[in-house]
């Protein structure tokens, strides 16, 4: 047996925090020794945080990732884990995303990323330049380049995120030269369903590839990414280890290397292939011979079965939760996480505010809210995070004569719920004067119209929160969903402001049953008042926000089809019908016209909003998943 303890470390890391990042990235490195971890495999860009983006064209912070990199050495010279992990390195005119190899106070070498993500969120390709097959750089007496690297325990390659998403990656020509264990540093963010196919993807590789695969990822937020943390160790196709997700710290598992050996020979066409990629390739990767002890192996147990599992049967345990359900609890965790890091490392702020309603939007950013502030204070339970809470987490209901007597009890309701502070600010008082300025500016041979006379009452309340947010230091959340924002069911000085914004890629089918999740998570009294009242900004007389443009589930299918499928106006109306067969089909070919002249129209709106929280591959920011221009005609579409 050739037992070999792998460790996955989660960092919480914060974009520039170069001292901080590598102190985090310290502690969990002298603790995995203690735990006699052999390999310890930490997350992409760990050093200098993850997304850079411009950044890494400052010298001095490409400088500075240097120099921690080498403390991070000096300061575990004394342990024998070899260390993975991630940084930049700058070689001449170059800049490569890379994993560094670390053991007994050396940097060994940079392993750079060859394959560079420029699609939804990533831009690599702007600022990094790709590692080549073969590849031999000096990066300052370092190897930078593609080698594998063999130690007392056996031989590892190390690849950097997307290297392992493409199936004709480095992965393939360095396990036929040799490597057993495919070490893969990542800062993968979440997306709707990205677990699951992660967990497959990897453990395809590692099976195509008759190797060992250790996968880390980044946790935390970083303007509106989200890194959900977690990881996989996978051997030849076998899942070893499946790390938690959303949380700081590390889990190993144990593999025995001569599995690997045997399943290699044992398996005659991954045999055929490698020596088929010999006669075809003009060289091997080389090997770079480590010398010197790692860790400690003597106490290492045998791989067992997971508890309740043999080795020939898994588990007879039931799922304890759905897929929908556990994708929302997903959707709830990293809006939370997102806002909690957000206002942690921004530094700026000095408690949390937004306008709630009573209706559905502000609800669900509120519930992030509250489980945010829990995130940012987990030292604290019962009674003193109660008081916490309320100097902590402000809520303001600003009624017009246009607001139901429902919406505020329901908001009253969940304020008491959460126990949040919770103030009543009309502004009845200030709608008239306002619209009597607004008269005044446009004219005494012209009326104000009834779109205008709503938006009045969103401004109103937008600069109130404002200059709450301006005296309180306080992070105002901008309440808007995806879908009214898709269409510009949203005012410009008015709910479309706040600092951040975090339901903005939340599509309203969504955010519904989000809701209706929490509700049967916490029965909250507040959920139930909000859900029973008609879903509408209540700007005008028994507004109703689906009579007004469509009935939700249309308009998310909409919303999907055009923005994620491509589809044209024409061929939304086609497709609708197989979707909705029981609507008819005339009314769903005008809601696909209304959608689609409404998208087009609305996106100098929301470019304005502001910075939101990546949800799934379909975002509504100008700089993330869905870039569009802003000027734009539409006689492509089709009618």
């Amino acid at each position: 047996m050739r037992l070999v303890k792998i460790g996955i470390a989660n960092v919480n890391a914060t974009v520039g925090a170069v001292r901080s990042n590598t102190d985090r990235c310290l502690s969990l490195a002298h603790a995995m020794a203690r735990e006699d971890v052999t390999l310890a495999v930490f997350p992409e860009q760990v050093i200098g945080g993850y997304a850079a983006e411009d950044l890494v064209q400052w010298h001095a912070f490409v400088d500075s990732q240097q120099r921690e990199l080498r403390r991070f050495a000096q300061e575990t010279a004394s342990l024998r884990t070899v260390f993975v992990i991630g940084v930049t390195v700058g070689v001449g005119g170059d800049l490569f995303n890379a994993g560094a190899i670390v053991h007994a106070g050396r940097v060994l070498a940079f392993s750079p990323k060859e394959k560079l993500p420029t699609y939804n969120i990533f831009y690599e390709a702007r600022t990094f330049s790709r590692g080549m097959p073969f590849m031999e750089l000096d990066a300052g007496g370092v190897i930078c380049g593609d080698r594998i690297f063999g130690f007392d325990f056996g031989t590892i390659a190390v690849e950097v995120c997307e290297d392992i998403w493409s199936p004709d990656g480095p992965m393939r020509r360095r396990c036929y030269a040799g490597a057993e264990i495919v070490c893969n540093i990542s800062a993968s963010p979440f997306r709707a369903g990205v677990t699951g196919t992660r967990r497959e993807m990897i453990a395809t590789r590692a099976a195509d590839n008759q190797c060992t695969i250790a996968y880390a990822n980044l946790v935390g937020g970083n303007d509106g990414l989200v890194f959900d943390g977690g990881g996989f160790i996978n051997q030849n196709g076998r899942p070893m280890l499946e790390a938690p997700r959303f949380r700081e710290g590390f889990s190993a598992a144990v593999v025995d290397l001569d599995r690997t050996t045997r399943c290699r020979r044992e398996a005659s066409t991954w045999r055929s292939d490698l020596e088929e990629f010999r006669r075809a390739s003009p060289q091997m990767v080389e090997l770079l011979r480590v010398d010197g002890e790692t860790a400690d192996r003597s106490r290492l147990a045998y791989p067992a079965p997971p508890p309740g599992t043999t080795p020939f049967l898994p588990s007879a345990a039931l799922p304890t939760i759905s897929a929908r359900d556990e994708l929302l609890d997903d959707f709830y965790e990293v809006l939370a996480l997102g806002v909690a890091d957000y206002y942690r490392k921004i530094g700026a702020f000095k408690g949390i505010g937004l306008a709630l309603s009573g209706g559905r939007d502000s609800l669900l950013t509120l519930l992030v809210a509250w489980r945010a502030v829990q995130l940012l204070h987990p030292d604290l339970e019962g009674q003193a995070l109660r008081d916490r809470m309320k100097t902590s987490l402000h809520a303001f209901f600003m009624p017009s004569r246009y607001s139901s007597d429902a919406t505020h009890r329901a908001a009253a309701q969940i304020a008491e719920d959460l126990g949040v502070s919770f103030a009543v600010i009309p502004i009845e008082d200030a709608f008239p004067r306002e619209m009597e300025a607004a008269q005044a500016m446009v004219g005494g041979d012209r009326q104000l119209t009834e779109l205008t006379k709503q938006n009045v009452q969103a401004r109103i309340r937008g600069g109130r929160m404002w200059n709450w947010a301006n005296t309180s230091g306080a992070l105002f959340l901008q309440t808007g969903n995806m879908s009214e924002k898709a269409l510009g069911y949203t005012t410009v000085g008015g709910d479309l402001e706040g600092a951040f914004s975090v339901i903005a890629n939340l599509p309203k089918t969504v955010v519904i049953a989000l809701i209706e999740r929490l509700s049967k998570r916490f029965g909250f009294k507040g959920i139930q008042q909000t859900l029973a009242t008609t879903a509408g900004p209540e700007l005008a007389e028994n507004q109703s926000g689906e009579a007004e443009l469509m009935p939700f589930e249309v308009l998310d299918a909409c919303l999907y089809l055009y923005g994620a499928e491509k589809l044209a106006a024409d061929e939304l109306a086609v497709a609708l019908p197989s979707l909705f067969p029981d609507k008819d089909p005339a009314a769903l070919r005008a809601w696909a016209e209304k959608f689609a002249a409404l998208f087009s129209r609305s996106i100098f709106k929301w470019v304005q909003s502001p910075i939101a929280i990546h949800l799934g591959s379909l975002d509504l920011d100008r700089e993330r998943a869905l870039q569009l221009p802003v000027v734009q005609r539409t006689e492509w579409k089709g009618g």
